[in-house]
């Protein structure tokens, strides 16, 4: 497990901004914009509460699917060594793998979310987050894959860490590796519970936010 040490950045401020389905529903004001996607479940809204310290900035449900749009939080960073500030946006991807509207729905988002990433100019990353306690499942490789044929920079990010133990991790890193086909690819592990992998994430946002 990767542990917390003093981070870069702190975030003062989260609030969101707007939810969209097509470009002209994006925000009108352009900044620096940080991707988070993965299969319904994988635990995002955890970690975008997690990161940002505020509770219930991204709801959470029980239910696979139920982010439908894509959403934009403006987030504030401040940083420790001159008190600096800068804005960026927060962008939460709809689950993918799952819709509970059915086959229609999923073509849908795949539609709009394709669309985003493909004419959006402010992307700075994509974090697609993945389950550590299993293998890759198809849609996570297939969405890895595309995101890479199309240029779009790609920072793994293994969920719940928490629920295996410290040896595991390791071990289901590796896997992860394999299953993507990129054994030198870094991978973050990432606790909700215990802000596990908190601060090397606001660090790789400090780093983006200066370049």
């Amino acid at each position: 497990m990767i542990e917390n040490k003093k981070e870069m950045i702190n975030i003062i401020g989260a609030e969101y901004i707007a939810s969209a389905v097509k470009p002209e529903q994006f925000p009108e004001e352009k900044m620096l914009e940080i991707a988070f996607i993965g299969r319904s479940n994988v635990g995002k809204s955890s970690l975008i509460n997690s990161l940002t310290r505020t509770r219930n900035l991204a709801r959470i449900s029980g239910t696979p699917g139920k982010t439908q749009t894509i959403n934009f939080f403006k987030l504030r960073a401040k940083y420790y060594e001159d008190e600096s500030v800068k804005d960026f946006y927060l962008v939460d991807l709809p689950g993918y793998g799952y819709a509970k509207t059915g086959k229609s729905a999923r073509k849908i988002w795949a539609s709009f979310i394709e669309k985003y990433f493909l004419t959006s100019e402010q992307i700075y990353c994509v974090c697609q987050l993945i389950d550590i306690r299993h293998d890759p499942m198809q849609s996570d490789i297939d969405m890895f894959k595309w995101l890479v044929k199309n240029n779009l920079p790609v920072f793994v990010i293994a969920t719940k860490a928490d629920k295996i133990s410290k040896n595991a991790v390791n071990k289901n890193i590796a896997r992860i590796k394999k299953a993507l086909g990129v054994p030198e690819l870094m991978i973050l592990p990432y606790s909700s519970v215990k802000n596990d992998g908190r601060s090397y994430l606001l660090d790789f946002i400090g780093e983006a936010l200066v370049e």
